[in-house]
């Protein structure tokens, strides 16, 4: 890879804060006390003393997050107050009376420690200090829990999924988890949005990928949903994280083996669209730990069939589309990976991982399109199109953490990811049913990267954290792509009219950040930082150089929290920048639809958004409930820009420039309930206005400023049981309304599904059923363009009606291992994926696309 040296001189000034304020109770479903303390219900002692302290792990002196903490009054011993830990193990408990009590700590996986003989006189503060909780192990026995966790919880930043709580998972993908996760929309491409805009980040396991890089939809396919552990939305992303995704980040937690002993997992599943088998392993012995997986799934039956009629002017001659498609697609996923963790000593770790990903995705497509000219006679032609989309993808990593104290740590880590990809179309074109001639695109790409970051946190009293570090990401993409045509029994030959072509990108950012966090006596919690990135740009074509050269950017953050009578108020603000991604930069001319085509634009320059949050929570008795409203700005947008060709030809050619304004107010709420302590249900909803602003081609040859705007709104229904003998069942319903776009409007669609799933054998094993969209035998997306131009109106008919019979089965005897140093691992946050929803012309989108650099 062509590397260019970068010098990282950055200087940061940082004030502001965040970190919950006030102890974080989990949502409705979870334990908590009936009052939390200086409430109105609070029927505690009421006193001016107060108690402090930090709990973390005895072995790695790390601290231990949400542990509970109990105040006991040593004359009666009756508890009389209590709260439970944040995420930094502090806690405090308030407005105590004097007196002698005693306090209890405890948390899953530790032995229980009690605090004796404390004494508080009136308006006394007693400090207790750092309290080392130690490991509880045992043997796994068979246990029974009693009660469910939160499927739905908050944090100060973030919203988090529990997944593995899905029991209609189990056979699905990432795709079928993160349509149910609040502030998140899927399509029925796969494209995810957050809060209306598919400028986001995605993430695994805190980490970045390239097989992220090339298509998000495509790679959510290849993660198991089962290996799931939660997903994180992150909203409001502090200084820490890279500065790209305008709209938020996503980070999916995959499930990790923390166990003594070898372990072994087998699921496996059958359905009429999709089969799966996955393994999973590790073993463990002291200071060492391998894990090894493996995960492949199949695709088959898919079915699509779409309708499309668009009528264009070009040169006073009005041409009308009349087409009709029937397609079919079927895939091959696979996922592996190999890791490895070391306990260097007790306070230094090393952990490295090697993850290989492999996709193998044709689409056949069957088109039938008649021409209509004004004072021509009709044209009718057929093209029978085969698309295939591939790739293989490789992750390296080693990292290195070195814990000092309780919250001051140093950490090194590096990533090293490659993906080659291959995105072909050929197709055959017919008149009369007589094969006429013969079109081929190829278009293969390699796109590599290497990151090498520092990260250091320390405490500063016992109220302050500073964190601070710094990064550089190295990439190089590059793409080349051809157009061929031959006659029926001849041999392929490059078309003149659009020339082979290749495209080298490099791409090298030097960033370094700084934040630091304050929380006040009355548990205000703000936290501030800024980051700089700097962007070093050098691209070429065959044609020449191309590119916006080097820019750099300045990206403050601020986020605050505290809570009142039982009621979180959080507040945020944060800039992000958005960098194009592989299909607005790749100038590979795709024409699988020729009524359809789309070329990328290697000269777009990055989009700035400016953010602002409110975020109100609050548990009433057993209903958790959370609003957040928010507004989004983002000036320079990129945008999709459709104009006809000037071919005469009816085709609409679609690309991207920097010309937008988007602007977007909304709100997100949802409501988790806990109707009993084996039933649970919520309901979420997502509702936001936005205006679009761009400009396209007049009738005039000139350029012309077009606005539109529109009220987006999209919820669910989701709801679990468990009940005695291993049974347990789930629900889900998402309905999502129209989208505006700057040029129309795309359609809404619907999701839907039940499971139920029986345990065996002290639960090693395992049998679900699941049904999705059952009741209906396909869905409808209709989507409407319009301009002074052309007017399009396309329609998508997907027949995804599904069943699935899934099968898991452990093998191995486990012991609990004391908690292990989590080594902080590279964090890239800072490309657009190429996600942009339906594109119309009868499905011939999915194929040779053609990928380049971010």
């Amino acid at each position: 890879m062509k590397m260019r040296r970068i010098l990282l001189i950055v200087s940061i000034l940082a004030s502001s804060l965040l970190s919950p304020a006030f102890a974080q109770f989990p949502g409705a479903g979870s334990s908590q006390p009936k009052a939390l303390p200086g409430t109105a219900g609070d029927q505690s002692p009421k006193g001016s003393a107060k108690i402090t302290g930090s709990v973390v792990d005895s072995a790695s002196s790390k601290p231990i997050e949400f542990v509970s903490v109990a105040l006991y009054d040593k004359a009666n011993n009756k508890a009389v107050d209590g709260t439970v830990a944040d995420e930094q193990g502090k806690f405090t408990l308030n407005k105590l009376a004097a007196g002698d009590y005693k306090v209890l700590i405890s948390f899953i996986g530790y032995a229980n420690k009690t605090i004796d003989n404390i004494k508080l006189a009136k308006g006394q503060d007693a400090d207790l200090g750092t309290i080392s909780l130690g490991s509880n192990t045992k043997t796994l026995n068979e246990v029974t829990v009693t009660g469910q966790a939160a499927l739905i919880e908050e944090k100060v930043d973030r919203l988090v999924y529990n997944a593995e709580k899905d029991i209609t998972a189990k056979g699905g993908d990432a795709t079928d988890i993160l349509r149910k996760v609040p502030l998140l929309t899927v399509d029925l491409d796969g494209n995810v949005s957050l809060r209306g805009s598919q400028n986001i980040r995605v993430l695994i396991n805190n980490k970045p990928s390239t097989i992220i890089a090339n298509s998000v939809a495509d790679a959510l396919k290849q993660i198991p949903a089962d290996q799931i552990k939660s997903v994180e939305v992150i909203t409001s992303p502090s200084a820490k994280y890279d500065a790209e995704g305008s709209g938020g980040i996503i980070n999916i937690i995959t499930k990790k083996n923390s166990l003594q002993g070898l372990n072994l997992n087998i699921d496996a599943g059958v359905g009429n669209r999709g089969s799966m088998l996955a393994l999973n392993g590790g073993y463990r012995k002291g200071k060492a730990g391998f894990t090894i997986g493996g995960f492949g799934r199949g695709m088959y039956n898919t079915v699509t069939k779409t309708s499309l009629e668009q009528t264009s002017t070009v040169e006073n001659i009005a041409t009308t589309t009349r087409q009709t498609g029937d397609g079919s697609s079927h895939g091959l996923f696979g996922n592996y990976n190999l890791g490895f963790d070391y306990d260097i000593a007790k306070n230094q770790s090393l952990t490295a991982g090697v993850k290989y990903g492999v996709r193998n995705f044709s689409n056949q497509q069957d088109l039938v399109t008649r021409l209509m000219k004004t004072g021509r006679p009709d044209e009718l032609s057929a093209r029978n199109v085969a698309a295939d989309n591939l790739s293989g993808t490789v992750d390296v990593n080693v990292d290195y953490l070195h814990t000092f104290k309780p919250q001051q740590e140093w950490s090194v880590s590096t990533l090293y990811s490659r993906n080659d990809l291959t995105n072909d179309f050929d197709a055959d074109i017919f008149t009369e049913k007589e094969l006429t001639s013969r079109q081929r695109n190829l278009n293969k790409s390699i796109n590599q990267e290497f990151t090498l970051q520092s990260d250091y946190q320390t405490p500063i009293k016992k109220n302050q954290m500073l964190e601070f570090g710094g990064k550089g990401i190295f990439r190089e993409v590059k793409s080349k792509y051809s157009f061929l045509t031959a006659e029926p029994t001849g041999d392929y030959r490059p078309e003149t009219d659009q020339p082979a072509g290749d495209l080298t990108y490099h791409q090298n950012i030097a960033a370094a950040y700084s934040s630091y966090t304050y929380t006040t006596k009355k548990r205000y919690t703000l936290k501030g930082g800024l980051r700089y990135e700097h962007t070093f740009i050098d691209a070429s074509t065959n044609e020449g150089v191309v590119g916006v050269g080097n820019y750099g950017v300045l990206v403050p953050s601020v986020n605050a929290s505290k809570t009142f009578k039982g009621t979180t108020v959080k507040l945020g603000y944060n800039r992000r920048i958005q960098r194009p991604g592989l299909q607005q930069l790749n100038p590979n001319f795709n024409s699988a639809n020729p009524q359809n085509i789309t070329i990328g634009n290697p000269e777009l320059r990055p989009e700035l958004t400016n953010n602002y949050e409110l975020g109100l929570s609050k548990n009433i008795k057993k209903t958790y409930v959370n609003a957040t409203f928010f507004g989004r700005f983002t000036n320079n947008a990129i945008s999709q820009v459709r104009q006809p060709s000037d071919t005469l030809d009816g085709a609409i050619v679609t690309t991207y420039e920097n010309i937008g304004k988007q602007h977007a107010y909304g709100a997100n709420i949802f409501a988790n309930i806990a109707a009993t302590s084996k039933i649970n249900f919520g309901i979420f909803a997502n509702a936001f206005y936005t205006k679009l602003t761009g400009q396209t081609i007049g009738q005039n040859g000139l350029s012309q400023e077009i606005d539109n705007d529109g009220i987006n709104i999209s919820g669910g229904i989701f709801s679990q049981a468990t009940f005695g003998n291993g049974w347990g069942a789930q629900a889900f319903g998402f309905m999502q309304g129209q989208q505006i776009q700057l040029q129309g409007k795309q359609g809404g669609f619907g999701f839907y599904t039940i499971g139920v799933k029986k345990e065996f054998a002290n639960k090693k094993a395992s049998l679900g059923l699941a049904a999705e969209n059952f009741l209906s035998k396909r869905f409808k997306m209709h989507t409407e363009l319009t301009s002074l131009q052309f007017n399009q109106v396309n329609d998508v008919y997907l027949y995804n009606r599904g069943f699935r019979l899934t099968f898991t089965y452990k093998i191995g005897k486990m012991t609990m291992e004391q908690p292990k140093r989590k080594a902080k691992s590279v964090n890239n946050d800072d490309v657009k994926s190429d996600g942009g929803g339906q594109q119309g012309g009868g499905g011939g989108g999915q194929g040779g696309g053609g990928n380049a650099p971010r």
